[in-house]
């Protein structure tokens, strides 16, 4: 008998991307808002605190992961606007998909059943970038392909936002706040039993 903590069997790695150039700058504080309610609604329920990783990785002109995969409930890392034009989703999609898989693999080295990861993508849905399907698309065909969620503040473009998700968007101007967003989507995935 294994002695020590006990094994967690099921985990949800969920991504937060948030797009943090200068076109979010009056959008970030409504995102850390965001994220603290969305950790104090996982830290009121056990099972989504036993089982939800989060990452949250931000992008400009490149991506940078400013969180690596830990515990939900830990306190998380502010997100801070960057004085960059920029808004590279191609950089980005690309990096998670590194990441993604780098994390699964971790995970399920360890003997830990891994759900389909959940990926909740911020932005005014302006891209910079011109090749970023091609990098979405190879995102989307690994075998750790991640439900994606979109979500837009700002004047945001819909048609770049409905091509990202797989499965809903949420816009900002509809009065949907990102926590409560970010709270659902996951919650419907906790309940799935969809494994990678």
């Amino acid at each position: 008998m294994l002695r020590g903590k006990p094994m967690v069997l099921d985990v949800l790695p969920c991504y937060v991307v948030c797009d943090v150039s200068c076109s979010m700058t009056d959008h970030i504080a409504e995102v850390n808002a965001g994220m603290r309610e969305f950790r104090g609604v996982v830290h009121a329920e056990r099972r989504a605190a036993a089982q939800i990783r989060l990452c949250v990785v931000v992008f400009a002109d490149s991506p940078q992961v400013v969180q690596p995969l830990r515990a939900a409930i830990d306190p998380s890392e502010t997100i801070t606007p960057q004085q960059e034009s920029g808004s590279d989703f191609g950089s980005a999609f690309t990096l998670l998909r590194t990441v993604i898989e780098r994390d699964v693999h971790s995970l399920k080295a360890q003997r830990i059943r891994v759900r389909r990861p959940v990926l909740f993508f911020i932005s005014d849905g302006h891209a910079t970038d011109h090749a970023w399907p091609e990098a979405l698309a190879r995102l989307t065909a690994t075998a750790s392909c991640p439900e994606m969620i979109a979500f837009g503040l700002g004047a945001v473009d819909p048609p770049a936002l409905d091509r990202i998700s797989t499965s809903r968007v949420f816009l900002g101007r509809d009065g949907v706040r990102i926590g409560i967003a970010l709270a659902s989507s996951v919650a419907r995935t906790v309940l799935r039993p969809d494994h990678v």
